[in-house]
This record gives C-alpha cells, sequence and structure tokens, in this order.
C-alpha cells in the first residue's frame, strides 16, 4: 500500500481508470465492464491513501456521494445537474485526497484531461444514453444519419419498435426503421426486446415492453 500512494506515476494511472470508467459509463448509461474496472481502480486508489493515512473517510464519502450523483441522473430524467454535482465532488475529493494543493490540482487535471483525450477514441463506437444525448450536441448528427428529430415525435404515439441498445432505462429503439433515443417508465430491458411508445412529451419518447398476448 505504501508503494502505491508514493508513485505518482501509478496514482495518475488509477485516476485515468477511475475518470475514463466514469466518462463510459456516462455515454452508455449501463452497468458494463467499464464501470467494474473503474470500481476497482477506486479501490485500490482510496484504500492504498486511506490505510496509508493521507485520505479521510469524509473524502470517501464525497466521492461516493459523486458517484450515486452520477447514478442517480443516468437513471431518472432530469435536467442534468446532478451529474454536475457528481462531477464537481468527485474532482474537489480527489484532490483533496492527493493533498490539497497545487500539486494535487495539476495531478488531478492532467489525469482528468487524459481520460478526456482517451475517451474521445473510444466513445464514438459506444451506444448512447439519454444523459449522454443531453450534455452533447447531437441536432446535426441526428439530422444527417436518419435519426427523429423532436418535431415529429408526436407522431410515434403508440408504435412499435426494437431495442437495438439495453434500455437502462434510457438507450435506443429502431422505430420504422428509424433510430429514436427513448427512456423506459422505469423498467430495464435488454436489447431485441419489443416495445411500444406510450408517452410523447416534447424530445422526450417513453416506452414499455410490448404487449405480445
Amino acid at each position: 500500500m505504501e508503494m502505491l500512494v508514493s508513485m505518482p506515476l501509478l496514482q495518475m494511472m488509477l485516476l485515468v481508470i477511475m475518470f475514463l470508467a466514469v466518462f463510459v459509463e456516462i455515454k452508455t448509461g449501463g452497468m458494463g465492464a467499464g464501470i467494474l474496472l473503474g470500481v476497482v481502480a477506486a479501490c485500490v486508489f482510496w484504500g492504498s491513501r486511506y490505510f496509508h493515512g493521507t485520505a479521510e473517510l469524509y473524502q470517501i464519502a464525497v466521492f461516493l456521494a459523486g458517484i450515486l450523483c452520477l447514478t442517480v441522473e443516468m437513471l431518472l430524467p432530469t435536467v442534468g445537474l446532478l451529474a454536475g454535482i457528481g462531477v464537481a465532488a468527485m474532482l474537489y475529493s480527489v484532490v483533496l485526497a492527493l493533498g490539497g494543493d497545487i500539486h494535487a490540482v495539476y495531478m488531478m487535471t492532467a489525469a482528468f484531461l487524459a481520460a478526456v483525450g482517451i475517451s474521445a477514441l473510444i466513445v464514438r463506437k459506444l451506444p448512447a444514453s439519454r444523459l449522454w444525448n443531453k450534455l452533447v450536441l447531437h441536432d446535426r448528427s441526428r439530422s444527417v444519419r436518419g435519426y427523429v428529430s423532436a418535431e415529429p415525435r408526436d407522431g410515434l404515439l403508440g408504435l412499435d419498435g426494437i431495442a437495438v441498445t439495453d434500455l437502462r432505462p434510457a438507450g435506443t429503439v429502431k422505430i420504422r426503421e428509424r433510430p429514436v433515443d427513448v427512456v423506459t417508465e422505469g423498467a430495464f430491458l435488454s436489447r431485441g426486446t419489443p416495445v411500444t411508445v406510450v408517452e410523447v412529451q416534447g424530445g422526450r419518447v417513453v416506452v414499455r415492453r410490448k404487449d405480445t398476448e
């Protein structure tokens, strides 16, 4: 444990993995391998610093509170405020754990930017969650790739489709050969599940599992 704390490069790598896991989960909205790797990195980072006496329990609590905010943001339709609070809490706790000085800020910033750079290379190939679509402007890409925009979505009510990504509860459904970003009523549905649009509010499309009876 002492070796982990005394090796800045290893600490930096753990931070990069943690931040990268957060970006991947925000992009996909699922509980995949990315979050498992991030949990392992977080346990090693916080465990090594806590047992060496360089991190306090309240700092770990702030970090976990940030994770909780991000989790709630991915599961419930909000305006994105919780995501911002969650990221801020995580960054703040990491800076405190690294010493709370300007060196800690530099180290955290470097790890964050490295994670951003790596994620930029891989997130395009991953399915997009509702939170990701809220944070990133997709208006132009949707019109080019055939995505259904917010204007004609009233006509989707009552139509059937097939989930082309896991709905956790946000994801993408193919309706009339077009991908549409949707959210379920709270249920987690797997890819390939037939669904029916039960509610449309502006650009928000709500689906549930299709009644096959």
